[in-house]
């Protein structure tokens, strides 16, 4: 009885594969290239599009068979390929992040500074639901930041994740043993308690991330000491909070920040808004958010996407950790 049922599993899950996916490739690398495609206007100037949304990192998105490229290669690449034509005047980066790892954040912010001083262009900002922490930090070059009415945004500090697991070890009575040379090697360990020197070195850290992140804010939006010390708080505010704040120069919505993209760059109306995408998409619009499509194909019958916050190390980062994705 017990033979014949693990047949008729074996069989429905055989069929099950079969059918739902029936040009399935797991040694498949292939991804198309970059193509542009028109969401509206049918001028010879344009506007590029680039939506930056999820977990701000370097380290590739990874599936049970599959891995797509990190949020900081995609922009990248879309940067890059935007410099190579004359055409583009303008960079509109629609927002949707609660941040990232501080270097990762830190790189898109070079990249986006240097995409304006090599091209020329202008670029700006739209925030959707969340652009929070290193979301706020890589918009900073912008030249213009609009938020929609329902943004949160903000939350401009630091936060050292590790995860500690030294009170279950002691629970069930096991016991990891280090050998080290220099008495900090494992400053931050997860097998036993911080002490308090390492709870002072550790809070230094984060105060110099956290003062470079303030004294960018001030410098890029050119802020008063009592703006700047009510953001050093690293709370999150609301659109009109940000606005009365200077964290951000208007509240509307992609529309709206098209037109005003087209203002600051010196454009016609008739300007194209363009996306690059890697494939064919009917009915495409400004709320599209894909790009890449992943570098192998996932085949899973349970699939179980947990949250970025889940998988990612310890380390230190520039991220609302309440409001990070769940994709």
């Amino acid at each position: 009885m017990k033979r014949n049922f693990r047949w008729i599993v074996l069989c429905a899950v055989v069929l099950l594969s079969a059918c739902s996916v029936p040009k399935f490739d797991p040694f498949s690398s292939d991804m198309k290239p970059l193509q542009e495609v028109t969401l509206s206007g049918t001028g010879k100037d344009k506007i590029l599009l680039i939506s930056v949304s999820g977990m701000i990192s370097t380290a590739p998105k990874k599936g049970l068979l599959s891995t797509s490229p990190s949020l900081v290669e995609q922009l990248v690449v879309e940067l890059e390929k935007a410099k190579t034509d004359k055409n583009i005047k303008a960079v509109l980066l629609k927002i949707n992040s609660s941040g990232g790892t501080i270097t990762a954040s830190d790189i898109l912010y070079k990249e986006i500074a240097g995409y304006k001083e090599k091209s020329g262009g202008k670029v700006g900002v739209i925030m959707m639901d969340v652009a929070a922490s290193g979301a706020y930090y890589l918009s900073m070059p912008a030249d213009m930041i609009m938020a929609h009415p329902t943004t949160v945004t903000g939350s401009i500090g630091v936060i050292f994740i590790r995860p500690k697991v030294n009170a279950l070890l002691d629970k069930v009575g096991i016991g990891v043993e280090i050998s080290k040379f220099g008495s900090l090697k494992d400053m931050g360990s997860p097998y036993r308690p911080t002490t308090d020197e390492e709870k002072a070195l550790i809070q230094k850290t984060v105060d110099a991330y956290g003062k470079r992140f303030i004294d960018l804010v001030a410098k890029h939006r050119k802020l008063a000491a009592g703006q700047v010390a009510q953001i050093s708080t690293a709370q999150v505010f609301v659109a009109d909070e940000a606005l009365r704040l200077g964290l951000i120069d208007k509240i509307g919505y992609i529309a709206d920040a098209v037109k005003e993209t087209k203002l600051i760059a010196g454009l016609p109306d008739d300007a194209r808004v363009v996306a690059y995408r890697r494939r064919d998409i009917p009915e495409d619009n400004y709320y599209r958010t894909a790009l890449v499509e992943p570098q192998t194909t996932s085949l899973s019958l349970i699939h179980i996407a947990l949250p970025d916050i889940f998988t990612a190390g310890a380390g230190f980062y520039y991220l609302w950790p309440e409001a990070i994705h769940f994709e």
